[in-house]
This record gives C-alpha cells, structure tokens and sequence, in this order.
C-alpha cells in the first residue's frame, strides 16, 4: 500500500470551497490534520505561488496543485471529490477532482516517482472515471494506491516511443530498436522534452499526453521528460534520426545542443497537456519549412519559439531580471569585501590598497601591519569583484535573450560599456544589443556544414563587433552622459527629495513581498552600487533604504503577532516567530503567509512600513555597501544606529496599522451584501 495517501487526506462530495485558494487551503489544512506537515498557511502560500505562475487544472476536470514546501514533512497527496467544479484555469472547464501534492523540499527519488506516477495515471479515463465512482473514501485510497503501484521495467523519465502500431505511451519505456522495427513507412520521427518547474506533475502529463497524441496521429514519438524525479536522456541514434522536436517546457531544456539543426516547436507544459494534438501537427509541419525556427548549436533559436507564447513585456522583464540575478552573486560578494576592507584598513585604503597588494605579503607587511594588509586583500578583491558588476549584467541579459551564444558579445558589450562611462544603463543597452544581433543571426539557415562554427566562432564575432561597435560610436557618449546625470541627481538628493526617493522606494519594497515590483526597486538599487564613491555615496544611501524596507514586513507581521494575539489564528502566530529571523535576514517574502490569507489589509500596512523605513534612511544618509543580509551584514552599514531605528519605526508602523485594520476593516459577509442587493469591496 502507498503511503502518501490514506482516508483522512481524501474529500468526497463536501463542499469545500467555492474557489480554487479556498479548495487548496482546505486540502493544505487536511495535510496537517493527518500530521504530514507543520504549518497550513505555509504549506498553501507555497502551493499558491506554484498556482500564481501557471494554472494546475488539466483537461478532464482535473486539477493538481503541487509544491515543494518547508512545511511538509513527508510526501503526501490530499484529494477532493467536489459536488461543484471550481475553476482552476484549464480550457475544458471546471475541476471537480483536485488532487493536492505536497512534498517536503528534500523528497527521495522514490518519492517523487511514486507521486509523478499518479499524474500520469489521470491522463487515462478508465482511471478518472473509476475515481468519479468511488462510493466511498476506502475505496478512492485503494483505486490510488493500484495506480500508484510500481510496474516493472518502468523508467520514470525514459526515451518513449509511440507509433500507430502501438507502441507504448509515456509510462512505458521501450527501446529504439522496438520502435524502429514498428514504425510505419514514411512516418515522420519527433522527440519531445517536457518539464516544468516542480518537475512532480505537468513534466510526466504533458510527455504521456504527446505520446498518446502522436499515436493517434501515426507519427513516431520519443520523449525525455525531465523531472525531479530523475531523467534520461534520449539516445543519441534516436535524436539522429529524428525529424522534428517539441519543447513544452517551463524552464531551460537541459543540453539543448544536441538537437543542433532539427525544427523545434515551443510552448508552455501546460500546452502539451491541454492541445498536445496541436504541437504534434506544428512540428510535422515544420519538417518540411525551410523558415521553420531551428535548435542551432547551442540552441539560441528555441528562444524565437518561445517568443510566440509570451508578452513583449514578460520578456523584457525576463530578460533584465535575468541579467540582474547573475550579477547580485559578484555585488554581494565584492560590496561585502569591500565593507571588509575598510573595516580593517580603513577609508584610506582605497588608495593604497593595489600598491599595498603587489609589493607587501605576510612575511612584508605595510605600515600599519597586518590588519592594514588584510584590509587591502579584501578591498582588493572586492573591488575586482564589483568591476564584473556591469560586464555580468550585459552578459547574462545577452544569455537571456540568446542562449550560450550570447554571453560573450554581452559581455564584451558590458566592458565597452564600462570603457565609456555609461555605467549600468550603458550595460543594460548592450547586453539587449549583443543578445538580439546573436539571436538575429541564429535564426538563419545555414548549410549543414556551417552550423558548427556559428555558435561558437561566427555569432560571437559578429555580435560583438557589432554591440560593441555600436557603444563606442554611437550610443556610448549618450548614455554616459545621461549615467553622469544621474549620479549627479543621486549625489545632490538631500533632504525632502532624498526622503521622497527613500518613501517610494520602500513603498515598493512592501508592495509585492518579493515580485515584480519589489524586484525592480532592488534591482535598481544593486545596479546602482557599482557608481558608488567615497565622495559619492548616494547609491550606498539607495541600497540601505531598499534593504531595510525590505526587512520591514516580516518584522512588521512578526511584532504584530506579539502586540495583539487574539486577531491572528495559532498558525499565523507560530510564522511570527519565523517572521523574526526571515526579517531580520531580509527575507521579505517571511510576511507573504500573512499577505496570503489577509491581501487587503497586511499589503497596505506593509507599504506604509516600508515606506517610512525607507524615507528615514535616505533622510538621515545611511549606507550599505552590502546589497543583502540584512542585520547579519552590520559592518557594512554606515550610520547603523538610524538603520535600526528606520527598521523599528518602520515595523512599528506597519504592525500598528495591520492591527488596526484587522480590528476595524472587517469583511462583509455574504449574506450581509445579498441582504443589501449588491456586492462590497471585501476588506480581506
């Protein structure tokens, strides 16, 4: 019998919920009512970012939430029969079957097989429509644990072959020679990968989906799912021999560049579950069109398929956000070296320290001793580190638009960009540069013989000389003189122009608790940092506000917990606790269980908060040469005193007004608006 599922996690024609959060926290609830998991609401803020990112429901009235979460303590899967569908995003309607599963962050191999196992099992009907039937909550377990027995000779993540003869699907691996022998004459040969974040559910749906599409269809299918649960790679005979590729992917396909040369499809996972028949039919088109997108040698060109499926502005986003979460490791690493260095070596250092480097050592000491040379070492090293800050955001902006292929001109762009003086912004434009010439040019034809070298000779000599050419000689004065003035607005920021920017930028710290505008107001306080001088301190000022607003919502929920405990339920109480070492940490998404069960009262009183912890330190000149760590990071914090007390007041303010809400701003009832004949702005 499986042991991830027993009668008290499963729910048979109970209503409980009338939306698909209510349904999940309902399934979260009974996961820690049968005491596999220690915390409902993390459990469900964990399920729900999952849920946020893409919809679980699946064709068939089917829905599977699924996350990874600190909260679980061993895999489990929690089920809902409902007496109403409740929507969960599929394009078949309402689900009235929802399966919750729930892992714990290190799940064993086995584990994940195992619940994998099931979401293929609800892609067959006789399975679903068994579960439909089930008189009773004994029975659902034992119809779940027949389909979650292992099978022999069953490979979680094998090459599938699927033809009209009858090959197996997804879940039955068969070897290529098999499939050979079966294929029909002339029948076209595609390759699948399939993955999706969590690689539990969608990765192992979409790949059975596509092998039972591409049956019905009479075409030859082989797929690689690529999950958490293990993969293996497809031969390299069949991937010679294959026609066409099909990427239904939510995250970077790993080695690509074998498929160098074949036509690609690409599309979300979700699209090779919900219209499998569609890609199926896109790639076999694509066979024969020359114009037809191709996985070049490293594979830039699968990026103009995803393309289709994703807005001009999600990409933008993508792509800088992508370039800025490469280059945070060399500014944390250099900023907090730097802190170093003048802790042991003092200011002065910064003048000294390359002389001090090259012509002392340990048995050589510089005037001032050994604290004076270890000071050097660290500024030294710190300072080499945070000169990548702009050839590494340039670079990896560059990646994200182009693959492999990219890095090189992105980086070389960034450097030039450096050489010029435009700074960040200089970065930004010729990383997008470098990216969209290496992009533009591995979406051409070229003859077999060829495609070798464009990877890595031919994209990044052309790009390069053109990103980089086009910095020096056009772009690259304007650009430095546009960085000029705004290190110059940021040098002159004093008083209630520097309070106004410290109250935005906090703002939008509490905004989102960690998402998209959170993002950008850190993002522009990191890339500011490589412009910051001894003389010129205001991007310092600008990463201290950004961080200690940041720090202020989790503190902020943690000190309210503590002040009024009768308005927040034992769970929430019990994430205060966390909530103090999360903000003091500058985890800001510590405060997101709270923002998740009570939206519109906790967000506004996180950006106010935020706002005033962000004002003072701008107001008051506080620094930080460290672009995280919160409180960890003291020494690298300049006027600390007003640092902590921006914090308090700012966690002060925030757990006041969350109080405050809570206690006045109540949700209206639903047969309160009935009773009244309209509808109300709920407060949560």
């Amino acid at each position: 019998m499986s042991t991830v599922i027993d009668q008290r996690l499963v729910s048979l024609d109970e209503p409980i919920g009338a939306d698909k959060a209510a349904v999940i926290r309902a399934l979260a609830d009974a996961v820690v009512g049968a005491g596999r998991a220690t915390d409902a609401e993390a459990l469900f803020a964990d399920a729900w970012a999952r849920e946020e990112k893409d919809s679980t429901g699946v064709p068939g009235g089917i829905a599977i939430p699924h996350a990874k979460s600190g909260a679980v303590t061993e895999p489990t899967l929690a089920a809902a029969r409902l007496p109403e569908g409740v929507d969960f995003g599929s394009f078949d309607g309402p689900a009235d079957l929802v399966f919750l599963i729930a892992v714990p962050i290190a799940s064993t191999q086995d584990h994940l097989a195992v619940l994998s196992t099931l979401a293929r099992s609800l892609i067959r009907e006789d399975f679903v429509a068994s579960l439909r039937a089930a008189p009773d909550a004994a029975t659902f377990v034992a119809l779940v644990d027949e389909a979650l027995a292992p099978e022999p000779e069953a490979a979680p993540a094998a090459a599938v072959p699927a033809t009209a003869a009858g090959a197996g699907t997804a879940s039955a691996a068969a070897s290529a020679p098999v499939a050979s022998a079966r294929r029909h004459e002339g029948a076209p040969v595609l390759l699948a990968v399939t993955a999706c974040p969590t690689g539990i559910a969608h990765t192992y749906m979409a790949a059975d989906a596509l092998a039972a599409a591409a049956k019905k269809a009479g075409v030859e299918m082989h797929v690689e799912t690529q999950g958490s649960s293990g993969s293996t790679p497809l031969a390299p005979d069949v991937i010679a021999r294959a026609d066409a590729v099909i990427f239904a992917v939510d995250v970077d396909v790993r080695d690509k560049s074998r498929f160098a040369g074949k036509p690609v499809v690409q599309g979300p996972v979700k699209r090779g579950i919900d219209h499998p028949a569609e890609m199926i039919d896109e790639a076999v088109a694509a066979i024969g069109d020359p114009s037809a997108p191709r996985v070049t040698g490293e594979a830039a060109a699968t990026a103009t398929a995803a393309a289709a499926n994703e807005h001009f502005g999600q990409k933008v986003k993508r792509v800088l956000l992508t370039g800025v979460s490469y280059m945070i490791p060399f500014v944390a690493g250099g900023g907090l070296l730097i802190a170093l260095g003048f802790l042991f070596g003092g200011y002065d250092i910064t003048a000294t320290a390359g002389e001090i480097v090259t012509t002392n050592s340990l048995f050589n000491l510089p005037e001032g001793g050994f604290l004076v040379y270890l000071g050097a070492v660290f500024f030294q090293i710190g300072a080499i580190s945070m000169g990548f800050l702009v050839p590494a955001l340039a670079g990896y902006i560059a990646y994200a638009i182009a693959d492999r292929p990219g890095i090189a001109p992105g980086f070389v762009a960034g450097s030039v960009a450096g050489l010029m003086g435009a700074g960040f912004i200089g970065g930004l434009v010729g990383g997008l540069l470098a990216g969209w010439v290496a992009l533009m040019f591995a979406r051409l034809d070229v003859p077999r013989w060829l495609r070798g070298l464009m990877p890595v000779v031919i994209i990044p000599l052309v790009a390069s000389i053109v990103a980089s050419g086009l910095m020096i000689v056009v772009l690259g004065g304007p650009i430095a003189a546009l960085s000029s003035a705004l290190n110059d607005w940021l040098a002159g920021l004093s008083g209630a122009a520097a309070v106004v920017l410290g109250l935005i930028l906090g703002a939008m710290m509490g905004f989102d608790l960690g998402g998209p505008v959170n993002k950008v107001a850190y993002s522009f306080a990191v890339a500011g940092l490589g412009a910051a001088t001894v003389e010129n301190q205001a991007p310092l000022m600008v990463m201290a506000a950004v961080m200690a607003a940041g720090m202020v919502p989790p503190l902020a929920m943690a000190l309210a917990t503590v002040l009024d405990r009768k308005l927040f339920t034992p769970v929430e109480r019990e994430n205060g606790k966390a909530a103090w070492l999360l903000g003091a940490a500058f985890i800001s998404e510590g405060a997101i269980p709270f923002a998740a069960a009570d939206l519109f009262r906790v967000i506004p009183s996180m950006i106010l908060g935020g706002a005033v912890a962000g004002a003072i330190c701008m107001g008051m000149g506080v620094t930080s040469q460290a672009p995280h760590g919160g409180i960890f990071v003291f020494f690298a914090i300049g006027n600390l005193l007003w640092f902590v007390l921006a914090i308090v007041a700012g966690s002060v303010v925030g757990a006041l007004a969350v109080i405050a809400l809570k206690r006045w701003a109540h949700r209206r009832t639903v047969r309160e608006e009935v009773a009244e004949g309209e509808p109300s702005i709920v407060a949560a």
